[in-house]
């Protein structure tokens, strides 16, 4: 694995830690001051110390957990101290499963998810395991998604520079591109457009953590320049990137 160092906080709390592996996010660490923003892919938030208020349009809660589905304009307000995010890929069938593990559906929302306290749990042990975190949160990934999709989703992965046009990777499914689009947003439950930031973004979180400054990072990773790529982490994240790592965060990619 690679990683980047950042300054270690107090024993009593988490590393601010961010994990990578493909189409996959984890956060662990100190709550951060978030605005409003519309993310790209499924995350499950949860108030590792105390709940936490999750905020959008005709809903305003207190909660321990929630399931933020992507396109969804909203803001997370933490009343505690230490926060974890888990992004999961919505190619993956364990974005579908964690829906089925929430207790309550509110404005398009998932709250209470049924096994808060085992991932309150987990996050906490010294010798955290984000991907056990993605497994409890999502169970078995029964759900399966059209071969096609999860093929251009692959690609978009693996390739996040490349310009990757829906009328390219369409004519590679064998389908119109139109059918195709359509077929990604209902499969993936997000658009083609956010899935190909979202591989891109993996891709700067890669290279940062193998010692790329945000400049190179983001170019080699496709978007036009720094202020786009900066403009777009903070509207699908709720901070500038430079804000993320001043805060000392760690970054881990897993092989």
């Amino acid at each position: 694995m690679a990683s980047m160092g950042g300054a270690a906080l107090p024993e009593t709390r988490c590393l601010a830690t961010v994990w990578l592996w493909p189409g996959h996010a984890v956060y662990r660490g100190p709550s951060l001051r978030l605005d409003a923003h519309c993310g790209s892919v499924h995350c499950l938030a949860v108030g590792l110390d105390a709940p936490f208020t999750l905020r959008a349009d005709g809903l305003e809660k207190t909660v321990g957990s929630a399931v933020i589905p992507p396109r969804m304009v909203h803001q997370i307000v933490a009343n505690g101290e230490q926060m974890l995010f888990c992004y999961i890929d919505p190619s993956s069938p364990q974005a579908k499963t964690c829906w089925d593990r929430m207790t309550t559906r509110s404005a398009g929302f998932g709250l209470d998810h049924r096994d808060e306290t085992d991932l309150k749990s987990l996050a906490t042990q010294p010798d955290f395991d984000p991907k056990a975190a993605i497994d409890l949160a999502c169970g078995p990934g029964a759900a399966q998604i059209d071969g096609r999709i999860a093929a251009a989703a692959a690609t978009l992965q693996a390739h996040p520079a490349r310009p990757n046009s829906a009328a390219e990777l369409a004519a590679e499914a064998h389908l119109s591109t139109s059918r195709f689009l359509h077929l990604f947003a209902l499969h993936a439950g997000t658009s083609f457009r956010r899935y190909r930031m979202w591989a891109r973004m993996l891709s700067v979180g890669r290279a940062v953590a193998k010692g790329a400054d945000l400049t190179t990072a983001a170019a080699d990773a496709g978007f036009a320049s720094p202020s786009h790529f900066s403009d777009t982490f903070h509207a699908m994240c709720g901070l500038t990137p430079s804000g993320l790592l001043a805060g000392g965060v760690q970054i881990v990619v897993l092989d």
